[in-house]
């Protein structure tokens, strides 16, 4: 029997397996796990953009009723626990490395955006905890904050990172400069572009959610977190955070509840849960609410970037230039320098056959939350750029938006684009002539005519 017959292979629909259990509420999450002798967490997060932390006062809390114990940033400095990281490294243009900023898991004299961790509350209910936090008394001294790309490279803007001078982390490039500015030096006409990315909050089923746990018999830490990459989790939760080594350390991820990268990334409250776990000698339940995970889940994309399009009189594309300033947010997440720059640099060529590209990425802290990689990460922001870019060129020549792409598609494969990639195979003129015929592009003046006729 044929592939096509038997309804299986190539180009055949693959039916959803795993629907029953979920639509039936037979669903394993995070949340729907407890533990004998569970406490709950809850965490006290910072009002302010960026403030200096004068002093914590947590004595109410430890005497409230049903509180087990109560964290602060020097708790986890005096057990000599390391920072989150960044699991990717770039290198400016000048072949210097990154600037790092210090990712404490509870901050100590510092917090940099709305939502930043300030202290855990351990109790016996949830109710009990959130609670507690209310009576932590933290004197604050409110800073200036930088929060717009526009300007957060300003020298008398506030600095994030004493680390990171200018607030930048990276200046990075890719592409050939010298071949880019030749193609438009010869270039008949060149189109120009300013675009904003607006930046995104993730919004998944379940929120975060984690479970730390610790047997002092056998001297193993478990976590039941919800996410994306249980793996990379207990790497950096043992390499890097030193919370336990690699091979006392399980991480359990049941169903996770969404996430299209928002989960995939090792978070404070994930961290602290198990760290504590030991302290408190039970186990800690922590769930995010949606308001928690508005301020502190990754967020994504927010990029200023200013791109130049050169054309030749027949309207082919000769070279594409450019700037973009990425928003990194207060901290490094786990993949948040690839996105911006390995991820978005090597897809500006998109479908078409650029004969030069130069792109030029500046990452900057700002206080506002860490962004990372959100739904395609990167891919998305440079196809946006590409395509608007394209449009806008088809508008100010006069051309048809479809024949401009047609013109200027990549044809012969294998292709080597000018930024890193190599594409193998594509019908990017198939592909455009099925999306016409389905859309009836054809008869839009017609439809357009039409309905200019009755206002």
């Amino acid at each position: 029997m044929s592939d096509k017959a038997s309804g299986e292979g190539i180009g055949q629909p693959v039916r959803r397996k795993e629907d029953f259990r979920f639509i039936t509420g037979n669903g394993h999450y995070t949340d729907d796990i407890n533990r004998t002798g569970q406490t709950w967490a809850c965490f006290l997060r910072s009002p302010h953009a960026h403030a200096r932390i004068r002093s914590i006062d947590t004595s109410a809390a430890e005497a409230a009723p049903g509180v087990v114990a109560v964290f602060t940033g020097k708790h986890v400095a005096d057990d000599e626990l390391g920072g989150l990281i960044c699991g990717w490294t770039v290198t400016s243009k000048d072949g210097t490395p990154m600037k790092v900023g210090a990712h404490p898991i509870l901050a100590l004299d510092t917090v940099r955006y709305v939502g930043d961790h300030v202290a855990m509350v351990v109790a016996e209910t949830l109710a009990d905890a959130r609670a507690a936090a209310e009576l932590i008394d933290v004197d604050y001294e409110a800073l200036s904050a930088a929060v717009a790309l526009s300007t957060c490279q300003n020298e008398k803007t506030a600095q994030v990172h004493p680390e990171a001078p200018r607030n930048t982390c990276f200046e990075w490039e890719l592409g050939n400069k010298a071949e880019t500015e030749a193609a438009f030096a010869r270039a008949d006409r060149v189109v120009k572009l300013d675009l904003t990315n607006n930046r995104l909050i993730p919004n998944a089923m379940e929120p975060r959610a984690a479970i730390g746990e610790f047997d002092k018999g056998s001297g193993i830490y478990t976590l039941h977190t919800t996410s994306q990459n249980p793996h990379v989790a207990r790497l950096v939760l043992s390499a890097f955070v030193g919370v336990a080594p690699e091979h006392k350390l399980r991480v359990i991820a049941p169903d996770v509840g969404g996430g299209f990268g928002s989960k995939i990334f090792i978070y404070a409250e994930e961290t602290a849960c198990v760290w504590a776990a030991a302290k408190v000698g039970r186990p800690i339940k922590w769930t995010g609410d949606r308001s928690e995970a508005f301020l502190s889940d990754a967020h994504g994309r927010d990029h200023l970037s200013h791109a130049e399009l050169a054309l030749d009189s027949e309207g082919k594309f000769l070279g594409l230039r450019v700037k973009t300033i990425a928003n990194l947010g207060a901290y490094l997440s786990t993949f948040s320098a690839a996105v911006p720059t390995y991820l978005y640099g090597t897809l500006l060529s998109g479908q078409y056959d650029l004969p030069a590209i130069h792109v030029e990425v500046d990452g900057v802290y700002t206080h506002t939350a860490p962004v990372d990689a959100y739904r395609g990460a990167g891919r998305p922001e440079a196809t946006y750029l590409v395509e608007r870019m394209v449009e806008t060129a088809a508008r100010e020549i006069g051309m048809d938006p479809a024949e401009l792409r047609r013109r200027n598609y990549i044809r012969t494969f294998p292709h080597q684009t000018p930024v890193i990639m190599n594409y193998d195979a594509g019908d990017y003129e198939a592909s455009l002539d099925a999306a016409m015929k389905a859309i009836d592009y054809a008869g839009f003046p017609a439809r357009k005519s039409e309905a200019a006729s009755r206002g």
